[in-house]
């Protein structure tokens, strides 16, 4: 792997942790190799009968890398390249998330936010300490859901909530999160550990074969979609990233400013 991403297998359980806690877990092109990386590892693995994500500092991952995102500056061309890489990069890891068939159990904690959180969402079991917030942050910069989170919130909870987690991007709470079953189970931060390492070892003592069906029996019938969405994505992402909105946007966010749009 690399210092961004860690990667450990034991007791047929392979742990996938972001580690950039100076970032809370940005997801920057460079962890999303890694994890890819991880990912294939686990799968190829025999020995490996279930995998957990997790972030490393206390969070789970802030969602998409702004440093990177603005690296080459603030022109809209370029702004739109750099960004059509990173959400085809994060689409990737939503796609993988789903083809590995193996259990994946999300361990969240603290910041759950953008594309961190549909990555989560994208996983198959997710185990929530009380302390997490969760956010689709993606319209307080002008742009729209990536990681494929309009896709997913609307197969699992439908269009009305949908339509108001995205367009009002609010913080919600790991309580919030269960009322909406878009978690399995909320725990203390201090019960998190124990309880993701139950499931995972519950799991890990089922017919691994069975759940390898039955996670492709779900992907055919609840994620058919889901690729024709992540294409829309990166197509809807490249050309908001030239809008006076999302400049507007990514400024306010480094001036730490609330930003003032135009509808341009």
């Amino acid at each position: 792997m690399s210092s961004l991403v860690e990667y450990q297998s034991e007791n047929h359980i392979a742990t996938i942790t972001l580690n950039d806690p100076k970032s809370l877990n940005a997801f920057s092109t460079s962890m999303k190799t890694s994890v890819l990386k991880a990912l294939n590892t686990a799968e190829a693995d025999d020995d490996v009968r279930v995998i957990v994500l997790q972030g490393a500092g206390g969070n789970f991952s802030s969602g998409g890398d702004i440093k990177e995102m603005l690296s080459g500056g603030i022109e809209k061309d370029i702004l739109s390249d750099k960004l059509k890489g990173m959400v085809e990069g994060a689409g990737e890891v939503s796609l993988k998330l789903r083809k590995v068939h193996k259990p994946i159990i999300a361990k969240l904690e603290g910041a759950v936010a953008g594309a961190g959180m549909n990555l989560a969402l994208t996983c198959d079991f997710r185990i929530t300490a009380d302390n997490a917030k969760f956010v689709q942050a993606f319209v307080h910069i002008g742009l729209v859901p990536d990681a494929g989170g309009v896709y997913l919130l609307n197969q699992l909870i439908g269009p009305a909530k949908t339509t108001e987690l995205v367009m009002l991007g609010e913080k919600i709470s790991a309580q919030d999160m269960a009322d909406l079953n878009l978690v399995n189970q909320v725990v203390s931060s201090a019960d998190l550990d124990d309880a993701v390492a139950k499931l995972a070892a519950r799991l890990s003592a089922l017919p691994g074969k069975a759940l390898s069906s039955m996670k492709h029996m779900l992907n055919t019938h609840a994620y058919s979609g889901l690729n024709e969405a992540l294409d829309m994505e990166v197509h809807q992402q490249a050309r908001l990233a030239k809008t006076d909105d999302f400049i507007e946007g990514v400024t306010a966010f480094v001036e730490k400013r609330k930003p003032v749009y135009q509808g341009k």
